[in-house]
């Protein structure tokens, strides 16, 4: 699949990255751009770069070898995990995961990397910090009810929770607003677009503009639907295994959160959504697997206004989706 570079496997830490190819081996370099442009220097003119999406670990080295016009691919970690444990391999090592990154790659087709804009570097960073406080002010909620369950909790204990409470409330509202800046400065159509579709909230818009720059990194809404890890996988073998059919979980956790959450808005006030969940539920399916369909069905149709530059039309939408 890509035999013509040479693939250097990469398992990257905080402090340091290991590096497996067939033809230097293995070697390990520190994981700041000393190690990086030491790197640069292993590297043959024809190379592939493969690692896996570590959280903040990969991005830094990413971006800084696409800079330099190196191929790069930026991997699902579990992925490689299933082809590791398809190989039924005992050891597991930095050394060992860089090569089997590397051999990974040898036998898939594995998506190139394209740097983030600062635009868009900026709203990603942007989400993270808005899911982390949102996790607090739910734990702070929880923890407010929870001292009140128990009976009026001390005077410190309540100002401080109230006040904890409050500032996170302040941080959140100044984080939305400067990401629907940033967002409206560059794609303000889209965003409307995105909005006028009947379930589709204002930070599922946002979010997937930012993560699909503009839907252009994707050539189908399957693509796209497979990026999030809302396509079914079948579970069937002979005629005794007969398992329950799921999402692949193969993909963006935070969005396909965020579209599972629209989806409940969705099924009340889109219609063709809400024709799909009274079909699967009338058949006897979970309610679950119902949202899920219609999640899948929103994504299709966010993918399709986004092409088409055309406004959602309940009349047309679903030729589109």
């Amino acid at each position: 699949m890509n035999k013509d570079k040479e693939i250097y496997g990469i398992d990257i830490s905080k402090k340091v990255f290991d590096v497996y190819s067939e033809g230097s081996g293995h070697l390990q370099f520190a994981n700041d751009e000393k190690g990086f442009r030491k790197l640069l220097k292993h590297l043959p003119e024809h190379s592939l770069v493969v690692m896996e999406a570590t959280g903040y670990y990969h991005y830094r080295l990413a971006q800084h070898l696409y800079g330099k016009g190196v191929a790069v691919s930026v991997v699902n970690p579990l992925s490689v995990k299933r082809f590791i444990q398809m190989k039924l391999a005992k050891v597991k090592t930095d050394k060992s995961d860089a090569k089997a990154i590397c051999e990974y790659a040898r036998v898939n087709q594995v998506p190139m990397y394209s740097a983030l804009t600062e635009v868009q570097a900026e709203c990603l960073q942007l989400f993270r910090l808005l899911d982390s406080y949102v996790k607090m002010r739910t734990q702070t909620k929880n923890k407010l009810h929870g001292e009140e369950t128990l009976g009026i909790p001390v005077k410190a204990v309540y100002r401080s929770l109230k006040r904890n409470l409050k500032h996170l409330d302040t941080e959140l509202e100044g984080l939305e607003s400067r990401l629907l800046e940033l967002v409206k400065r560059d794609q303000q159509h889209q965003l409307t677009l995105l909005k006028g579709i009947p379930g589709m909230g204002v930070k599922t818009a946002l979010f997937l503009i930012v993560i699909t720059d503009g839907f252009s990194k994707f050539e189908s809404a399957s693509q796209l639907c497979s990026y999030v890890g809302i396509t079914p996988t079948i579970r069937q073998s002979g005629s005794s295994v007969r398992g329950k059919s799921r999402i692949s979980k193969v993909g963006n956790r935070k969005l396909r959160n965020l579209l599972f959450m629209c989806a409940f808005s969705a099924c009340k006030h889109n219609r063709a959504c809400r024709a799909i969940y009274e079909r699967i539920v009338a058949k006897g399916k979970s309610k679950k697997l119902a949202l899920i369909a219609v999640a899948n069905k929103l994504l299709k149709q966010a993918f399709a206004i986004a092409k088409s530059g055309l406004p959602y039309d309940e009349n047309f939408v679903s030729r589109l989706a």
